[in-house]
């Protein structure tokens, strides 16, 4: 049998939490419906010829302005994909309460085939065209990296838009995931794993739901399996292992895994994929070639934060993990999903586990169109608050503040305390919120289906404020 596709498993999800909310058929066909879906053909010189390259650009939902989705360079990008990709993130921003439609855009390319050069002439021509249709605008659609893309190429487009617009005075708040000299902020690269660690943490707070997954106690000593050290799994990695005192016993890479139910070392493992294109021949641990089998392995917590369909009918019966943490876009397919729930599988969906990168985003453009950066105005007051209250309860106890207290009382919080500080708050509370679907309505028995009856209740009550 054919395994259901991304788009069409993406509206299977849709259409079944719409008919635990009762939704009218038309209506629940325009809200899942992409508006708008731009193909673009662009032309560009080097190498003494002109090369052709084909994109898209889909906006899938504009009950909030702008609309928000990332920018992908990846062989595998289609119309199909794109379209989406550009539903889920209208999903995740209604999930995590960030005020944004969905888009998505994507070339279909292969940037490790070209130099720095050539890619900065591309990314510019393909952004010229974007800006001409208002597929990229501070106030109609705001890109940010993907898949293929990094802060560099974002940097490159801010100053294309600046370019063709430069009387908007918002114009650096046109892309976020930009570096910081150029309106970038403070946490945005780590963001997304980051979420990861905080919808974690929050999961392991509520006891009863982490008995569902057989765990027991908070992330401590968990055994965790990684898929992709790249931007989401790194960060995500990292800060389970030095925070939460999980242990990593397994990293899938594109070459392999590496496996040691000890634990492997995070930082080392990155830097040796850094120096060497690959996680071959890492001293510390097991290695396989067949990376894809080590998904398999009895573990705690499985984090695909690799690429989408890693798990699939052909695998999921094999999957031994009772928690899955879908850091990726759709890791997991639709028909695997039926397969890992019927099992007793729990997992945390995309729409919601991802959505750090787009809540830091949110927090970029916000500090882009006010024109100042967080903490400038109070973080002195705030170390004068500080300092006061140690004063008075010195004088009060006659004794002195030990130094390591005074000094985390006394400081002011900087950009990135801010900024990890807003993420936390913002897993915590759409976690709370997926997890009330769960109690109170009786016919949605996982979170994915609580996710997106979350997403589409908020997507509703936007149509209603506006009376569509």
């Amino acid at each position: 049998m054919k395994e259901t596709s991304f788009l069409e498993g993406l509206a299977k999800m849709f259409d079944r939490a719409a008919v635990v909310l009762g939704i009218p058929a038309g209506l629940a066909q325009q809200i899942k419906t992409c508006n708008a879906v731009y193909q673009i053909t662009i032309p560009v010189e080097f190498r003494g010829d002109y090369h052709i390259f084909k994109g898209w650009c889909a906006v899938h939902h504009e009950h909030r302005l702008p609309t928000k989705g990332g920018i992908r360079f990846s062989p595998t990008v289609s119309q199909e994909s794109i379209e989406g990709l550009a539903a889920l993130m209208t999903y995740k921003c209604a999930i995590v309460n960030v005020p944004y439609g969905g888009s998505k855009c994507g070339l279909q390319i292969n940037p490790h085939e070209f130099n720095e050069a050539e890619l900065e002439r591309i990314t510019r021509r393909f952004a010229k065209e974007l800006i001409k249709k208002n597929f990229i605008s501070p106030s109609e659609n705001v890109p940010a990296p993907d898949m293929g893309t990094s802060q560099r190429e974002m940097a490159w487009i801010a100053d294309t838009y600046r370019t063709l617009r430069p009387g908007d005075i918002n114009a650096i708040a046109c892309v976020t995931g930009k570096p910081r000299a150029q309106g970038g902020i403070a946490g945005r690269e780590e963001a997304t794993g980051r979420g990861v660690q905080y919808a974690l943490r929050e999961f392991f707070r509520h006891p009863d739901d982490a008995s569902k997954a057989h765990q027991h106690g908070d992330l401590t000593g968990k055994r965790v399996i990684v898929q992709g050290l790249g931007k989401v799994g790194y960060h995500a990695a990292k800060y389970l292992q030095e925070e939460d005192d999980c242990r990593i016993i397994a990293v899938i890479e594109r070459d392999g895994a590496l496996v040691n139910e000890k634990g492997l070392a995070v930082e080392e493992v990155k830097k040796y994929l850094l120096e060497t294109g690959g996680i071959a021949g890492y001293p510390n641990g097991h290695y396989t070639v067949d990376g894809k089998t080590v998904l398999e392995h009895d573990c705690d917590i499985l984090i695909p934060a690799a690429a989408s369909d890693q798990i699939t009918r052909d695998n999921a019966s094999r999957i031994k993990a009772p928690l899955i943490a879908e850091a990726a876009n759709a890791p997991v397919s639709f028909d695997a999903d039926e397969i890992l729930k019927k099992s007793g599988k729990v997992i945390l969906p995309d729409i919601y586990l991802n959505a750090g990168g787009v809540t830091v985003s949110y927090f970029e453009w916000i500090k882009n169109i006010s024109h100042i950066r967080f903490g400038r105005m109070d973080r002195r007051l705030d170390e004068k608050r500080g300092s006061e209250i140690i004063n008075a309860i010195e004088k009060t106890v006659g004794k002195q503040v030990p130094e390591e207290i005074r000094d985390r009382i006394i400081l002011g919080a900087e950009e990135i305390d801010l900024v990890r500080s807003g993420l936390d708050d913002t897993m915590r509370l759409a976690y709370q919120e997926i997890r009330d679907v769960l109690l109170l309505r009786k016919n949605v028995q996982d979170y994915r289906t609580a996710a997106y009856v979350v997403a589409i209740q908020k997507i509703l009550a936007a149509h209603k404020e506006v009376g569509l």
